[in-house]
C-alpha cells in the first residue's frame, strides 16, 4: 500500500516538474521574420545569476557568416550567429523585463519585455519598446 502511494506521489511530482519545465523561459526559441513570415533564427535563452540572456544559436534564413554591419561598438561587423542579443532580463512574476534586445537587422537596441502566451507555454511573446512605440513578435519553443 505504501509502495503504491510512493509511486503515485513520484509520478505526480514528475508530471509537475515536466509542466514547470515547459513554463520556463530558458531553452531554444525559433524566431519568425516580420516581413516574410518565415523562420529566421534560433535564439537560446539562458540564465546567468538572476538575469536572463539570449544568443543567436543558429541562423535559418541567412548564411552563418552573416555579420551585423549596422551594429555599433563591439558588435559592429561581428557574426550574428553566436551573438548575445538579449541582455539583463529580470523575472518579475510571469514575465521577463527591464532588459534590452538587439535587432541585428538595424543595429538598434530596444527595451524588452517577454512572457509566455496564456495557454500556450511553447509560445513566447517578445515585445521591444523604443520611445513609447513597440513591436511584438512571437517566438516558438524548439527545445
Amino acid at each position: 500500500m505504501l509502495t503504491k502511494k510512493l509511486v503515485s506521489l513520484s509520478c505526480a511530482l514528475a508530471l509537475t516538474m515536466a509542466a514547470w519545465a515547459q513554463q520556463s523561459f530558458t531553452g531554444t526559441w525559433k524566431t519568425i521574420d516580420d516581413g516574410t513570415k518565415k523562420a529566421k533564427s534560433h535564439v537560446e535563452i539562458y540564465k546567468s545569476g538572476n538575469k536572463y540572456y539570449g544568443k543567436v544559436a543558429k541562423l535559418l534564413a541567412d548564411p552563418p557568416t552573416k555579420k551585423c554591419d549596422k551594429c555599433s561598438g563591439d558588435r559592429h561587423n561581428q557574426l550574428i550567429q553566436g551573438m548575445v542579443i538579449l541582455e539583463n532580463m529580470e523575472q518579475d512574476d510571469e514575465e521577463l523585463q527591464d532588459g534590452k534586445i538587439l535587432d541585428p537587422e538595424n543595429g538598434k537596441w530596444y527595451t524588452c519585455k517577454m512572457w509566455l502566451k496564456e495557454g500556450e507555454p511553447n509560445t513566447l511573446v517578445v515585445r521591444g519598446y523604443l520611445f513609447g512605440f513597440y513591436r511584438t513578435q512571437y517566438w516558438y519553443r524548439v527545445k
